[in-house]
């Protein structure tokens, strides 16, 4: 619970204030000090900050009394003033033209699911996302949302899932394939931006947004790739196994054993 209210703004110290006073109300300064075992001086700055902040209220007296103000309505009064504060924002600062050859990197988990949720957030009509389903996890909350408001999700899994998603094409996987040490995974949004890289548990993620042309091509090429052999697998399936094997493995013998191919 701390950690929800530290990203509404507060600090650590205050969050704590603020449930001390949230689960016991009209408490003084020196009482609320005593339950979250800080100095009196440092809870005293922490209560007049929250007043600040909207997120609690004093009644005046010897000694002064604290209340939390409901979190209902400290939720409501900072979304009134994010939105006014952003709306301000967007009307004066105008975005710089788009540098569609720039590639931006991402290192770690935090700042990945940063960049997947905001490039996720601002798609406008299609989503494309193709990962893993050990992967899920990572954007399954952001596409749902993004459904909800009207955008068109499509995830390209490899392996089994469980989802709530409208569209899903899944890639079986065969009985001897492994998980990859690093797991691919791309999400092109609109048809112009994308973010694509890698997870993988002996490697920190990793991962590259972009709008190079070349990159948004290649993925798109790739999807449609998908989509027509999935449909071709689903109308000729039994054809398909008794001329090229199950999975393929006559043609990939083909190249890899009889060839030498090793890609």
């Amino acid at each position: 619970m701390i950690d929800l209210l530290k990203k509404i703004g507060l600090t650590e110290l205050e969050a704590r204030c603020y449930l001390t006073l949230h689960e016991e109300p009209n408490l003084s300064g020196y009482e609320v000090a005593k339950r979250v075992a800080v100095s009196r001086s440092n809870v005293y700055s922490a209560l007049r900050s929250l007043a600040d902040k909207g997120a609690c209220r004093y009644i005046e007296g010897e000694p002064v009394r604290y209340d939390a103000v409901p979190i209902e309505q400290l939720v409501r009064h900072l979304q009134i003033e994010f939105e006014q504060t952003t709306k301000s924002l967007v009307n004066q600062l105008k975005s710089p033209p788009k540098n569609g050859r720039s590639f931006y990197n991402w290192q770690g988990d935090k700042q990945i699911g940063t960049a997947i949720h905001r490039i996720i957030a601002n798609a406008q009509t299609t989503i494309v996302a193709d990962l893993w389903s050990e992967d899920l996890h990572w954007v399954e909350d952001e596409l749902l949302d993004a459904e909800r408001r009207g955008v068109t999700v499509i995830l390209i899994v490899m392996g089994e899932c469980q989802t709530m998603l409208q569209n899903v094409f899944v890639h079986v996987r065969s009985d001897d394939w492994s998980i990859s040490k690093s797991r691919k995974f791309s999400i092109l949004c609109d048809g112009n931006s994308a973010i694509l890289g890698g997870f993988g548990e002996e490697e920190k993620p990793t991962a590259l947004e972009t709008s190079q042309p070349a990159i948004i091509e290649m993925l798109k090429t790739a999807f449609y790739h998908d989509i027509i052999m999935q449909q071709i697998e689903r109308d000729f399936a039994a054809e398909l196994n008794e001329k090229y094997g199950e999975k393929y493995h006559k043609i990939l013998d083909y190249y890899k054993k009889d060839n030498g191919w090793s890609i």
